[in-house]
């Protein structure tokens, strides 16, 4: 019996952990993020944002958002295991806070903005600030 229940917590580890990994990105998406972040280079990730106004986000996919700070800096966040289906239609990212930051490690809900029904949730992670090269 020991056999047969360490196969059956094996299968459900296994589950778990093919359900926490991310969708390969799409050749759209990858064109769209390449394009967002042309002419800018990567800093050190950063744990929360400056406050924000909800226009300046853009939903690469279920994998990558863009926060843009100003047209020379942009902040991307890659939730650790996707947050689906953030990509794949009409949806937004709702976040009760009483704190104005956005932080690594908030819980956002991906609502359906069409029906107002709440889809699914996610963890952010670290912000990477993207900055313009200066010429």
């Amino acid at each position: 019996m020991r056999p047969a229940a360490f196969l059956l917590i094996a299968v459900s580890a296994s589950a778990c952990a093919a359900s926490a990994m991310t969708e390969p990105r799409t050749a759209k998406a990858e064109a769209k993020l390449q394009t967002a972040l042309q002419g800018k280079v990567a800093g050190a990730p950063v744990s929360c944002l400056p406050p924000y106004r909800a226009d300046d986000m853009t939903i690469i996919d279920d994998n990558t958002i863009l926060f843009r700070d100003s047209s020379k800096r942009v902040y991307r966040n890659d939730p650790p295991g996707g947050c689906p289906p953030m990509g794949s239609g009409n949806y937004a990212l709702v976040r009760r806070s009483i704190n104005a930051q956005m932080c690594r490690g908030d819980i956002v809900s991906v609502v359906d903005v069409t029906n107002k029904i709440n889809a699914g949730s996610c963890t952010l992670g670290s912000f990477i600030p993207y900055t313009a090269v200066a010429n």
